[in-house]
């Protein structure tokens, strides 16, 4: 069967689609008894959404540090105070603020 996804402001429901059903039975089975579908679903794609989650993390951790100590070295080579010394001329510098805000 198909695989319809339903989405509104609380509840996001994914409904399978078993076979045709004729308007004039009274009693119909709507598949909630049988969740093995969800599990397999949410198994499949809840692996990638992780591994691609891991990623981008990792790349905007990696950015963030790179970019601040490429601040921190602009500030070094224009002759300012170290911000080990007490130095706090960093604070100006628009790309140690890009590598805080990643």
């Amino acid at each position: 069967g198909s695989l319809i996804t339903l989405s509104c402001l609380s509840h996001r429901v994914v409904c399978q689609v078993i076979s045709d059903a004729d308007p004039a039975d009274s009693v119909q089975d709507n598949g909630t008894s049988d969740n093995f579908w969800i599990t397999r679903l949410e198994s499949s794609y809840g692996f990638y959404i992780g591994l691609g989650l891991a990623v981008f993390s990792s790349f905007l951790i990696g950015s963030s540090v790179i970019l601040k100590k490429k601040g921190l070295l602009r500030l070094v080579e224009k002759g300012g105070t170290r911000a080990g010394d007490g130095g706090h001329g960093y604070l100006k510098d628009w790309l140690w603020w890009a590598g805080l805000i990643t």
